[in-house]
């Protein structure tokens, strides 16, 4: 049963067309603020007939949109991105009031989000077809884009204000009608993204919000209106969704786990890859998948990384972040996965790795945080090496070369992203040709791409054919239509010179 505070937190509300509606759903999660324990919404878990009435109205607003100049479809959202970038500084508190974020990896948050709108205001030129004129004789070809039609969204906790603007603005200019299903530990921020975009003069039914669980989300993977989805989440279940969304007829793009690497050669700049590799381990309390999770240290540098490791990392200022500004890394997203983090510190141990840097100490407060923690002489075939833990965990494995270390990457069965530290051109270009991933940084802690460029993972971090971002969403969101054209000229015109060359 609901607690009282439960009982008294507000409830997130259902879009569905224009109508902003509390969902008659009987059942309810808690979303939680991380900083500080305590519960601030209650989110339905909505029924399956309800799911069905919200696909029923982006349905219903599809014919109309579809049919919308691609001009005045860009215009809506370049007045969306200047309402975006007015709330800026909201946004980026809400997003660390139900996420855990610190502000500053809040507001880059927010950032990358408004690069994705940004980009899909140049949807006029990224929809624009190829013609080839007289491709025969008296015969034109050309392509054209069209809408593929509903598209969904299934968006993780991890990201609340960047993934579903990973998905939406792209489907929505290319002339879709959309139905976001947020995280229902963070759906506040997407409740905010909503009423902006209704206030941009975006049409009724064209965005659409509804929120629950496998309930809800297997309604959107069925539904006969659907025609696209696009997820991101954990391994297990990015190949529920692709594998049943296209038992359906789906078109489906599933972005799963990862189990990063990050090498590190003897002639790296060792100051600087630490603090790269702190940040890229330990930045979102290690929840993202791009997170650095293994470092693959090579020959003699191994003793000094994981002594700069301990000694960096140690010294982060961990507590809440609601409101502060002034910590460099805040909690986890709820205290069952605070616990499930740490359980793999004493796995580590059972197998036989080292805690270097162990991150459960007492912290004052209901807060689920965990600080960092460096895990040394882990092997390959050891859990924390093989597991994707999505925490402030970093394994270091010992390797004597290179070649070793491209080893760990081709027996890892994930593929999201990886990085090597060198100084080397050499070894940087033998990474880039042959590591097993699909995001590959030099020097870079993660190696994410900007909006402009497509988020490659491989393996089992990626179902589907086209990626999300880049000009891969606008195919993903969109089907080509090919014309032959051919012309006979009438009795008439075959007798006589055309008009225009009597003139």
């Amino acid at each position: 049963m609901p607690t009282a505070t439960t009982s008294a937190a507000p409830l997130v509300p259902v879009l569905q067309g224009f109508a902003w509606h509390v969902s008659p759903s009987t059942r309810f999660g808690e979303v939680f603020n991380p900083s500080t324990g305590q519960v601030i919404a209650r989110v339905p878990l909505c029924a399956a007939e309800e799911t069905a009435a919200v696909v029923e109205a982006a349905a219903a607003a599809l014919p109309a949109w579809s049919e919308t100049p691609a001009v005045e479809r860009a215009r809506i959202m370049f007045r969306y991105r200047d309402l975006v970038a007015a709330h800026f500084d909201e946004l980026a508190a809400l997003v660390t009031r139900e996420h855990g974020k610190t502000l500053p990896e809040s507001r880059a948050e927010v950032q990358r989000g408004m690069e994705m709108i940004e980009y899909a205001c140049g949807v006029p030129s990224l929809l624009m077809g190829d013609t080839l004129p007289n491709i025969a004789a008296s015969v034109d070809a050309e392509t054209v884009r069209h809408p593929v039609g509903v598209c969904v969204g299934i968006t993780p906790y991890n990201f609340p204000f960047m993934v579903p603007l990973w998905m939406f603005p792209v489907a929505i200019v290319c002339g879709n009608t959309f139905v976001l299903k947020p995280s229902e530990k963070v759906p506040l921020s997407s409740v905010r993204l909503g009423e902006l975009l209704v206030e941009a003069g975006l049409p009724s039914g064209v965005f659409n919000i509804v929120h629950g669980d496998k309930t809800c989300v297997d309604v959107l993977l069925t539904h006969p209106k659907v025609a696209a989805i696009s997820f991101v989440g954990s391994t297990a279940i990015a190949k529920y969704i692709y594998e049943t969304g296209t038992k359906n007829g789906k078109r489906v793009q599933a972005a799963g786990g990862a189990k990063n690497h990050l090498i590190i050669m003897p002639d790296a700049d060792l100051d600087q890859s630490v603090k790269a590799l702190s940040a890229s381990a330990y930045g979102c309390a290690g929840q993202r998948c791009m997170a650095g999770s293994v470092a693959v240290a090579v020959g003699n540098v191994a003793d000094p990384l994981v002594g700069g490791l301990c000694d960096h990392a140690g010294n982060f200022r961990v507590g809440p972040t609601d409101g502060v500004d002034n910590v460099d890394m805040g909690p986890v997203i709820r205290r069952e996965h605070l616990e499930r983090v740490a359980g793999y510190l004493d796995i580590a141990t059972s197998e036989g790795a080292r805690v270097a840097l162990d991150g459960r100490r007492d912290f004052a407060g209901d807060g689920f945080l965990l600080g960092p923690s460096v895990l040394d002489q882990v092997e390959p075939s050891m859990r924390v090496a093989r597991e994707e833990i999505f925490g402030p965990v970093l394994s270091v494995i010992r390797v004597n070369d290179l070649e070793s270390a491209l080893e760990v990457g081709r027996k890892c069965p994930y593929g999201n992203g990886a990085s090597i530290f060198t100084s080397s051109g050499y070894a940087a270009r033998e990474f880039k040709r042959h590591f097993n991933a699909g995001m590959i940084g030099v020097n870079v802690g993660v190696p994410a791409p900007m909006a402009w460029f497509p988020f490659t993972g491989w393996n089992q971090s990626f179902f589907g054919d086209l990626h999300i971002q880049g000009t891969e969403s606008v195919h993903f969101y969109t089907r080509q239509k090919m014309t032959l054209t051919r012309w006979f000229a009438s009795a008439e015109e075959s007798h006589h010179d055309p008009v225009w060359k009597t003139k």
